[in-house]
């Protein structure tokens, strides 16, 4: 075997993914050209030491992961906090805003009783004058009835 094989000159080589395959003859008849020439280490071998490799990274992600999920649950505790806070402020907020606009409900009412009465005492003011203004013409009607009734001696 050649370079390609699992012996160099009497080292054992490492072997690789393409040392499974046995090298390419020259052309001719079909034969087993191109196949695995050993299953006894197979892709178990090639790949063990990729994934010894990827272990300490596997470990690094799972202290993010778990330093991410400690964090999630600390924001979702503050969050928490948080809410009930705003929730507890706008609680007394709607109870003063409640008292204000009651308040508000209260003097608006009040204001359009007090311009209703003034308006009401303008009214009366104004026919008792009127009616003021009109009783010495009604007097005096009724006086030169009666006189009249007297003079011509009907009862």
């Amino acid at each position: 075997m050649g370079p390609c094989g699992p012996f160099n000159g009497g080292v054992v080589a490492r072997l690789g993914i393409l040392d499974r395959f046995r090298p390419v003859g020259t052309p001719g008849p079909a034969g087993p050209v191109g196949v695995p020439a050993t299953d006894v280490q197979g892709p178990t071998a090639e790949l063990v030491p990729v994934f010894a490799a990827l272990d300490a990274d596997v470990e690094a992600c799972a202290v993010i992961v778990e330093e991410a999920r400690i964090k999630a649950a600390r924001d979702v505790a503050a969050a928490r906090t948080h809410a009930a806070a705003v929730l507890a402020r706008a609680r007394l907020e709607a109870g003063a805003a409640r008292a204000d606009a009651a308040a508000r409900v209260r003097r608006d009412a009040a204001e359009r009783d007090t311009l209703a009465i003034e308006q009401a005492r303008r009214d009366g003011a104004a026919i008792e004058e009127s009616g003021l203004a009109r009783i010495p013409a009604f007097v005096g009607k009724i006086i030169d009835t009666m006189l009249s009734s007297r003079i011509t001696g009907q009862k």
